[in-house]
Formats: C-alpha cells, structure tokens, sequence
C-alpha cells in the first residue's frame, strides 16, 4: 500500500555552519567589538549572549540571516525562552531547534487528513505521522493538504513508497 512520513527534522550540520558563521559575523561587526556576543550549540539548542537587550536583538537577526543563507527554515527555531539576566547585566537566550512532530500538532494533521474526506489514513508513530493510501495521487493530495494546514511548520515528506 502506498505511503509517506511526515516529519520535522532540520539538517543540523547547516543549522552548526550557521551558528559558526554567526560566531564569525559578531567577531567582525563593530557593533559588537569590546562584548560578550555570541551563539553556541550544543546538541538541538542554540544558547545566545550578549551585553544587552540591543545587542541580544543583533544576534537574533545575524543567527536568522545566517539559517535563511544555509537553506534552514525559520521555523526550525523555538525562540519562546524569555533572555535570562546574568552577571553583570549580560542576557543569555536558549533558543530550541524543533525536530520531530509533538503530539498536538501530529493530532491536527490527522484530524485534517479525516476531516477532508480523502481516501487516505493518518496515523501517528512517535514523532513521524504516516499517511497512507490506495492511489499515489491521494497521498500527493494528502501532501497539500497537509501543507496548507501546518503553514507555521517546515514539514517534509519522506519514504514515499508506491
């Protein structure tokens, strides 16, 4: 039976050169000449310094601009952690790079494939959603739909077996 897997998964070695790319730029930025600015990842987070909330707010953008350049999707990043004050009035910011489907939004994309009447089944395996079909053209049809409903999320499609 035809099917595909729906999944999150950034390619982290791009997400490591954009984070030492953003090292390089803060390095040679004279906004931030004389400051504690930088970016470090360890495993799936991204932890930012910097002397203040203007500075904090530089790193953000150079991190952004330095993702969309290696091809990574905004979406991959979870800036929802509040910038923690540390000594001496520096901030840090752990920022998390989303990988895998959490369970709400792999129930909404299965309630859309239901909800929409097509010939095709959803079903949630750990992090992954599996759709599978009958005819290859309800999965391309299911790929749209799902598409359209999770616009926020950089979703791909893998294992597409006929």
């Amino acid at each position: 039976m035809p099917s595909f897997d729906t999944v999150l998964e950034p390619n982290l070695v791009e997400v490591k050169n954009a984070v030492e790319q953003s090292n390089k730029e803060i390095g040679t930025r004279f906004d931030f000449k004389g400051s504690d600015a930088r970016v470090e990842l360890k495993d799936k987070e991204i932890t930012l310094f910097a002397d203040n909330d203007l500075q904090l707010n530089g790193v953000i953008d150079v991190l952004r601009n330095k993702m969309a350049k290696r091809n990574v999707a905004p979406g991959f990043l979870d800036f929802s952690a509040k910038p923690e004050k540390m000594s001496h009035d520096k901030l840090k910011q752990l920022v998390k790079v989303k990988a895998g489907i959490e369970s709400d939004q792999a129930k909404k994309i299965q309630k859309a494939i239901k909800d929409s009447k097509m010939k095709v089944q959803g079903s949630i395996q750990g992090d992954t959603v599996r759709v599978t079909g009958a005819k290859r053209d309800d999965l391309q049809a299911a790929m749209a739909l799902i598409k359209k409903e999770v616009a926020d999320l950089p979703l791909t499609f893998i294992n597409f077996r006929d």
